[in-house]
């Protein structure tokens, strides 16, 4: 039996021995080995390092001057009051738990601020602590404020507490922290609930409100209510705020740590506040020292005063940048009624400015002052506009008309037609999420980039800073089309048409006509060379132009007019010369010149193998000389004529002339040793001709005197060889006009009397005329006689 109960007894006293082991001893240390990273200089941050001026401060300035946001500001630091930190390690102990961290060279999230440690703060970071954790005391004990706010049921050690009074000038505070710790090794996370609290409370009185809490009723911040999946071990508890393993970034010795956390309550401008931040190590079996966690509070982000907030009610920062005077409202976060405010640009108070909210229509610094009526240090909170005016800038196409030789864009050459601003900086990108980002994932060689047909590029234009406009860019791309250019015809006829037929092209710019249709009908006169060039259907044109040539040859001409002849006569037509002239007349003739003997209208035909042409002459009867003067001497028996001789072709000719019907011809107008009152027919002819003009003359001899004294001799003027002529008439005038005697056929005698009675002896007019019975002409003749009567 004592045999039986061994076993039994043996493993109580195991079991027992293990779990009191679990209180009163350690964990067991999980080693780690150390890596060349690790070893790297400048891999870790930097803690209470001495480079660094904040190394030095105490606890009360680190509050003021690191912690708290316009900590320089004299009106601020006053309203912080009663700094304490427990354990009260000394500025001058190289173990102390709390200090000043700087980010170094490394990725920390934070550039700086203040590290509370559950062990030696020193060595949370500089350089690699070797194969043991930082697991040490720091002196500091439990604190059941934390246990309360955090829900813990084990033990709270090595505790360290941050406590200051402040008056808030803001209804709000708040400020940024990261919770690092070596629980976060093996399945550690599953149990030990290393915690951290934030707990606020008006110093007249009141319960804490933890201000380090989850958003959405999370709960706490510890180690077991933000972990990673442990697997085998515990599932994930509101893993998006874990933040990693610190293993790959380094930066810390802590193991893991979670993503930066803001801190925020709602509190009274004007009210006094206590404030108490406090983390320590947990252990659900007990006291627990092995592993240590810390939390960084970020600089600059405790804001116990004013912040200026967009309309989203977004922190703005302290800087700006605002394009084209677009109006920003900025609202302070601060709207107590009580409150007094006043709004100031470039330190200038704003008329009527005394609201919580502003709208900023320039650039400038922009500052508002919040007052607690009878406190002189007023809430103080600035931004900067920095102004700009963004350049002009549209969508635009670009066309790259390719060749053997060119085949890729050149996006410079589209900058004026996206943007006319002078001085406008352009970027292309391919993605539009690059171009929204302003990254550099931008096209570097615009000069000789590869795009594709249809493919949009995103150009952000800027006026060199932030100022800046994104359009589209459509890239196209075609061959550059060949022109080509016939003719219905190259060699043609003066006024003949020709029609011109362009191809390679959709369109085409001609160079000589409107329109930019591939055909185009034309009528000439000259030789002329018509050019076109073709156009793509996206719009390229041909590098060269098809041209061609339409000869216009020479007009066929001739010297042909219309000409006149006498009939007996004979002309010559003459078609006249040129280059490969070939002819046919009406006649039937193919010569160049025909003689004709007829009146009439001729034609020729002339072909000189590429136009015809038909030419007309009238050959016309020609108007034969005729007579205008004739002057017969009877004394000397002689005849003068005077002919016109009418012009004939524009040919100058001379008459000749006859007075015996043509048997002989003299060239003198003088006509000798004719009868008296005898008939003649004369006749004109142009020499070489058979135009000839004709006219009947009677030698008419009349004496200047008659003597009616019937002696025989000049008793009368005697016409009766007139009477042979057709209409004969004639009369005697005194010298006042007086008709005093008329003759006709049937009295062509008159005796110087009238009526019977003697005229006196004076000079008489006589006047009288006859037609010739051949040809018709009329003849007029007048002069003075001499009367002599005897008294």
């Amino acid at each position: 039996m004592r045999r039986r109960y061994l076993p039994f007894y043996l493993f109580f006293l195991v079991i027992s021995t293990f779990l009191f082991s679990q209180k009163l001893s350690p964990r067991p240390i999980i080693k780690e080995k150390s890596s060349a990273m690790s070893k790297k200089a400048g891999a870790f941050i930097d803690v209470n390092a001495p480079g660094y001026t904040e190394s030095s401060f105490s606890i009360e300035k680190l509050v003021k001057d690191v912690l708290i946001s316009s900590g320089t500001n004299t009106c601020v630091t006053p309203n912080v009051t009663n700094v304490q930190i427990t354990p009260n390690h000394a500025v001058g102990d190289a173990d102390r738990s709390w200090g000043y961290f700087h980010k170094g060279t490394t990725a920390f999230p934070f550039k700086d601020g203040i590290i509370l440690s559950t062990g030696k703060a020193s060595r949370g970071g500089n350089t690699y602590e070797g194969p043991n954790p930082l697991g040490d005391t720091n002196g500091g004990g439990t604190d059941s404020d934390l246990a309360q706010a955090t829900g813990a049921t084990g033990t709270l050690t090595d505790a360290v507490l941050l406590e200051f009074d402040f008056v808030p000038t803001t209804s709000q505070i708040k400020f940024n922290y990261i919770l690092a710790s070596e629980e976060y090794t093996g399945s550690f996370p599953c149990n030990y609930a290393d915690a951290f609290a934030i707990l606020l409370r008006p110093t007249s009185g009141g319960p804490y409100t933890n201000m380090a809490v989850l958003p959405n009723g999370a709960g706490p911040v510890s180690v077991t209510n933000i972990r990673p999946a442990i697997p085998g071990s515990c599932a994930a508890v509101n893993e998006q705020y874990f933040g990693g393993y610190n293993t790959a970034n380094i930066e810390t010795n802590f193991n893991g740590r979670t993503v930066p956390l803001t801190a925020t309550a709602t509190v009274t401008a004007g009210q006094q506040y206590h404030f108490k931040m406090v983390i320590a190590d947990y252990g659900p079996y007990g006291e627990d020292h092995s592993y240590d966690s810390a939390v960084f509070l970020e600089g600059g982000s405790f804001n116990i005063g004013v912040e200026l907030l967009d309309p989203s009610g977004a922190t703005l920062p302290s800087d700006i940048n605002v394009c084209d005077n677009v109006p920003q409202v900025i609202t302070a976060s601060v709207s107590d009624p009580n409150l007094l405010y006043q709004w100031y640009h470039n330190g200038v108070a704003v008329p009527n400015a005394t609201t919580n909210t502003i709208t900023a229509v320039q650039p400038g610094t922009y500052t508002i002052e919040v007052s607690v009526p009878g406190n002189p240090c007023p809430g103080k909170a600035s931004i900067v506009i920095h102004g700009g005016t963004t350049p002009q800038a549209q969508d635009a196409t670009l066309l790259l008309c390719t060749t053997p030789d060119i085949t890729t864009f050149d996006l410079s050459t589209i900058m004026p037609s996206i943007s006319p601003t002078p001085g406008a900086v352009f970027r292309f990108y391919v993605d539009q999420a690059d171009a929204l980002a302003q990254n550099d994932n931008y096209i570097q060689n615009i000069l000789n980039y590869n795009g594709t047909d249809g493919q949009v590029l995103y150009v952000v234009v800027s006026n060199g800073g932030f100022c800046s406009k994104m359009v589209e860019l459509t890239l196209l791309k075609e061959a550059t089309p060949i022109a080509k250019l016939k003719s219905s015809k190259i060699k043609i006829c003066p006024g003949e048409s020709v029609t011109l037929s362009a191809e390679g092209g959709t369109t085409y710019e001609w160079i000589n006509f409107s329109g930019n249709g591939n055909t185009q009908t034309v009528t000439l006169y000259q030789t002329a060379v018509f050019t076109v060039y073709a156009i793509g259907p996206k719009g390229c044109k041909s590098l060269n132009p098809a041209t061609i040539r339409i000869e216009v040859t020479p007009e066929i001409t001739s010297p042909l007019t219309d000409v006149e002849m006498c009939l007996g006569d004979k002309v010559t037509l003459d078609a006249g010369a040129g280059s490969n002239y070939k002819y046919l007349w009406s006649t039937g003739a193919t010569t160049r010149k025909i003689e004709v003997d007829q009146w009439g209208i001729y034609t020729v035909e002339i072909d000189n193998g590429i136009c015809k042409k038909i030419f007309t002459v009238k050959v016309m009867g020609a108007a034969t000389p005729y007579f205008t003067k004739m002057n017969y001497d009877g004394a000397k028996k002689t005849l003068t004529v005077t002919a016109v001789n009418p012009p004939m072709n524009n040919t100058p000719s001379s008459l000749e002339y006859s007075i015996d019907n043509g048997i002989t011809w003299q060239k003198s107008r003088v006509f000798t040793n004719l009868l008296d009152n005898t008939t003649y027919t004369i006749l004109a002819r142009r020499v070489g001709t058979h135009c000839v003009g004709s006219i009947e003359f009677f030698t008419l001899k009349i004496n200047n005197l008659i003597t009616p004294n019937q002696d025989g001799v000049n008793d009368v003027l005697d016409l009766k060889a007139l009477g042979e002529f057709n209409n004969f008439t004639g009369s005697i005038y005194d010298r006042y006009g007086v008709e005093m005697f008329r003759f006709s056929k049937e009295n062509p005698v008159w005796d110087g009397t009238v009526g019977g009675k003697r005229l006196p002896t004076a000079t008489y007019w006589y006047k009288f005329n006859f037609e010739y019975p051949k040809s018709k002409t009329q003849m007029d003749w007048s002069g003075w006689i001499m009367l002599k009567n005897r008294e």
